[in-house]
């Protein structure tokens, strides 16, 4: 057989039902090999929303996503996806064609270093040069992306080596066993606190997790948003980080979202953190200094479960978690408008829409539009764009999460400037058959930027982040979905209802006037 089968056959062998992919000279092999697997092909529009399609799949699925991509151009467009999926830790495999190795050094077709160009981001990277190792080396990049700490990884195919003849699968099942951690020291440290905080990074969020950290009787707070103490979602959650006497960090890095363990902020506590990559454990040596008292390179998802299996050794504090619960769920008060509608009043009505939706998946992406969901729209599912920063995947995040739960209603909000980045993914949803509804507050403007420009230089200094009236519910509609187009709050609820029972992938377009983010602290 080819090579190009072996790595299809390895990818069924493994339990992957999807990949993500925009076709290129070099990777046609592994299309062809596909058809020979149960494997589902969602070919897309751009290379990003592969990337971005796989990290939705794989938070949603359990599994880790894979995006194949061609080389060159191809290659430099699947770029960002590693770096959201780096910093929401999720299991992601990118595939990449590469021109012959037999070439190597002549000039040929898009050679580059690929390996160079994703190794600072990625787990792992490599090219494949022999292939009677692709099977082995596949089975390796998969359990490094899922093992430790989760993450993306790449592997880099040249053309000539995916059709080269191999001998055949030889079999083998290589996945890291997960240890059984000795948390006797957290346990410990946990008994002894008065006020004990646990931060637990994107891995352990609600969605994947699925653990129920209730058990321990403490608060146990999420943290999936570059905003860190100013994420909406959570409240005035930062107001809790002064009486905390204990911090332990799961996953969590001790970087700039918790202002980076600064003792102004966290004037009392001492520190615990557990983390899969020891550079993130360095990191937190450095700015924690003394205040650190242990520091463990660890899976932080088998630490958890340990924690809860160990949860009747450890004093609940239902005064403490009740305080902290109360501050998280502090939200801005809202007044309704007269006809027009603003950030606020628009996620007030997604909530309640989201509320009613079967089996709903939430996936919030933009700037202050963003923000404005995250603060009023809870789910039993959902997707943000992440600790990363990154807007512009949220189109891609819906098609991601509609592959890996086809059952789930799918509602994706979103401003007008993250719309422009996949609009065209709308074809691609079309002819899939996967569903959403995309909910744009369109403010006609780049509102984090414009609001940006406000505080910083003047309202007299806004320049250069304004958008037109366009009508993304049209582009929609000629792409294939539904489109509705509302300007007033009175009809937000029929048109997100009639945009979730056509079934197609649907754009809401909703004329807002735009507001700063909601601030708490």
């Amino acid at each position: 057989m080819r090579a190009a089968d072996a790595l299809a056959r390895t990818l069924d062998a493994q339990g992957t039902d999807v990949v993500f992919a925009l076709s290129g000279n070099q990777i046609m092999p592994i299309f062809d090999a596909l058809l020979d697997t149960p494997i589902r092909v969602v070919h897309t529009r751009h290379e990003a929303a592969a990337g971005y399609m796989a990290e939705a799949h794989a938070q949603i699925s359990g599994k880790v996503g894979v995006a194949l991509v061609t080389a060159g151009a191809g290659l430099g467009n699947a770029i960002s996806p590693l770096l959201t999926a780096r910093a929401s830790q999720t299991p992601l495999l990118l595939l990449s064609g590469d021109s012959p190795a037999a070439s190597d050094g002549t000039g040929a077709f898009q050679e580059m270093d690929q390996v160079a160009v994703t190794a600072s981001i990625t787990k792992l990277s490599r090219r494949i040069t022999d292939a009677g190792t692709l099977e082995d080396e596949v089975l390796t990049a998969l359990d490094t992306a899922r093992s430790g700490q989760p993450g993306p990884v790449h592997l880099s195919l040249p053309a000539d080596v995916l059709m080269a003849d191999v001998a055949g699968l030889n079999g083998r099942v290589k996945q890291t066993a997960p240890g059984d951690p000795d948390v006797s020291d957290i346990v410990e440290a946990l008994a002894s606190a008065r006020k004990p905080l646990i931060l637990l990074g994107p891995e352990l969020s609600p969605t994947r997790a699925r653990l129920d950290f209730s058990e321990l009787g403490i608060p146990a707070i999420p943290m999936e948003s570059p905003r860190g103490a100013k994420d909406p979602a959570l409240g005035r959650f930062a107001d809790a980080w002064q009486d905390a006497d204990l911090v332990v960090a799961l996953g969590k890095p001790i970087d700039f979202t918790v202002r980076f363990g600064d003792r102004h902020a966290w004037p009392k506590a001492r520190w615990l953190t557990v983390h899969g990559d020891p550079a993130e454990v360095a990191r937190a040596r450095s700015n924690l200094g003394e205040r650190l008292t242990a520091g463990r390179d660890a899976a932080p998802r088998e630490v958890a479960k340990a924690l809860i299996e160990r949860s009747a050794d450890i004093p609940g504090r239902p005064e403490w978690l009740a305080d902290v619960q109360a501050l998280c769920a502090l939200r801005p008060d809202t007044m309704p408008g007269d006809d027009g509608i603003d950030s606020a009043q628009v996620s007030a009505a997604i909530a309640a829409f989201v509320a009613r939706a079967d089996q709903p998946i939430f996936i919030s992406d933009g700037g202050e539009i963003g923000q404005w969901a995250q603060a009023f729209v809870s789910a039993p599912r959902r997707i943000v764009n992440g600790v990363s920063g990154a807007i512009g995947g949220g189109l891609c995040y819906a098609l991601g999460a509609k592959a890996a739960s086809p059952e789930a209603s799918v509602i994706a909000v979103m401003g007008d400037g993250t719309a422009g980045f996949h609009l065209a993914e709308f074809e691609t949803a079309v002819r899939e058959d996967l569903p959403f509804v995309a909910i744009i507050g369109n403010d006609r403007r780049w509102n984090a930027e414009h609001e940006l420009q406000r505080r910083t230089f003047g309202p007299d200094r806004l320049y250069a982040c304004q958008l037109s009236g366009a009508r993304y519910d049209q582009a929609a509609s000629a792409l294939g979905g539904f489109g509705a187009h509302v300007t007033s709050a009175s009809d937000l609820e029929d048109a997100f209802m009639e945009a979730l029972k056509s079934g197609r992938p649907a754009c809401v377009n909703v004329e807002i006037a735009g507001l700063p983010a909601p601030a708490f602290s």
